[in-house]
């Protein structure tokens, strides 16, 4: 058999290692067009299954029609590369490659024929890897978990590989699940572009293309070709800088203001804490509660917790009852004075800033709605005057916990 180090690219020796010693069990493989991604996770697929004879591998696109001339003949070069292709017996009708001394597979499968993912049996051994090609085509996290809840049994230390082109807006929700913020700590995000794959690999012609893009297109060809999330041109805040912001930050702070966008129905609870650095114009937002069907005494318990001297609380002032109740419970809270326009003034004035820096492990939440609020388009792919309603909880909190500076420094007053 080939040594695998010879047929991946640098880019990849590390993760190749972190598979090694067993460090993760959920990797994204995000990257640009020609970055091999597709090619080391079927590499490492068959080697591994040869491995290891209780390994089989589930493989999946969201329509079952493009298996066959994508992912399938991925898999086919993988094993002519490692040369063992007398070792293997590939099939269409059910598509499927079987390892012939033990009798092992990779089975390929569509996620629009769900009945046919479910409850996979093998007669040897049990589902320890499972690939989503494509996986920015699956319509989202509740669809692959459904997945991946009729898979992972049976066995230990499976291992689950997500490759994708990441789509152009922060908002798409590919970009959200793999946000470094929010991943649980048995899973690693990879990137990887046509950069470090060497050049016989991918051909003069592959080469020019991407450099005539490059000198066309910047912002195009930094999407398709390095991978990155550009953006659609509809985001709202480009103002923002997503970082963590230090305790001995923190500490420097003299003034916390401190917002409340109330849950309605299925709506979250919001409550964050804010600092305006007036020299910069610039603010910090650090420190969250963000929850759907939260009680009323529960949020104030929280709340207390982050704002253990009652400083003022700037909620919005659509519910006087529920700000009452607050009240009762001890939390020093008033609502937002608002008024026609102020909505619309608010977004303005925060697009205006130099600076919006939000940390995203002590308030992932607001870090994912600051970056994914986008316009709105109409059916012509023209932007909708306004700023659209949802997925605004924490920006609403931020309006009201700072509406007094809003109405300071040459902005017209509301009304």
């Amino acid at each position: 058999m080939v040594r695998l180090s010879s047929l991946i690219a640098p880019s990849f020796y590390r993760l190749h290692w972190d598979l090694k010693q067993h460090k993760h069990s959920n990797y994204w493989l995000k990257g640009g067009r020609g970055s091999t991604k597709s090619s080391f996770i079927s590499l490492e697929i068959v080697m591994r299954i040869m491995i290891d004879p209780d390994a089989n591998a589930i493989v999946l696109r969201k329509v079952a029609a493009t298996l066959r001339d994508s992912v399938f003949d991925q898999y086919l070069w993988a094993i002519d590369q490692l040369g063992v292709s007398d070792l293997w017996l590939d099939s269409v009708s059910p598509m499927q490659l079987t390892y012939l001394p033990t009798g092992q597979q990779i089975r390929f499968k569509g996620a629009d024929k769900p009945q046919k993912v479910k409850s996979q049996k093998f007669r040897r051994g049990y589902t320890k890897f499972k690939h989503y090609e494509e996986a920015a085509d699956f319509n989202g996290m509740v669809e692959i978990r459904n997945i991946n809840q009729s898979l992972n049994r049976g066995g230990s230390n499976i291992i689950t590989f997500y490759s994708y082109n990441p789509p152009a807006s922060q908002n798409n929700w590919v970009n959200e699940a793999s946000d470094a913020a929010t991943l649980r700590e048995d899973t690693l995000v990879h990137s990887s572009d046509y950069r470090s794959v060497p050049k016989a690999w991918l051909g003069k012609e592959f080469l020019a293309d991407a450099e005539q893009l490059k000198k066309d297109n910047p912002k195009a060809y930094a999407h398709e070709y390095l991978g990155e999330v550009t953006g659609t041109g509809a985001e709202v805040f480009n103002n923002l800088t997503i970082r963590e912001i230090a305790d001995e930050e923190i500490s420097h702070f003299d003034k916390i203001y401190h917002g409340l966008d109330f849950g309605f129905a299925h709506d979250p609870l919001a409550y964050g804490d804010a600092y305006w650095d007036s020299a910069r114009r610039r603010i910090f937002l650090f420190n969250e509660i963000y929850q759907v069907g939260m009680t009323n005494r529960g949020a104030v318990e929280a709340i207390k917790k982050l704002n253990p001297m009652n400083e003022p609380v700037i909620a919005d002032s659509a519910e006087p009852r529920t700000i009452a109740e607050f009240r009762d419970l001890g939390i020093n809270v008033m609502g937002a004075k608002k008024g026609p326009g102020s909505r619309e003034h608010g977004f303005k004035w925060l697009q205006d800033l130099r600076e919006i820096v939000i940390d995203p492990r002590r308030c992932p939440n607001t870090a994912r709605e600051f970056k994914g609020y986008e316009l709105a388009k109409d059916a012509n792919g023209n932007f909708k005057a306004g700023y659209p309603d949802g997925n605004d909880h924490t920006i609403d909190k931020t309006r009201y916990e700072l509406e007094s500076l809003m109405k300071k420094g040459g902005f017209v007053p509301w009304k």
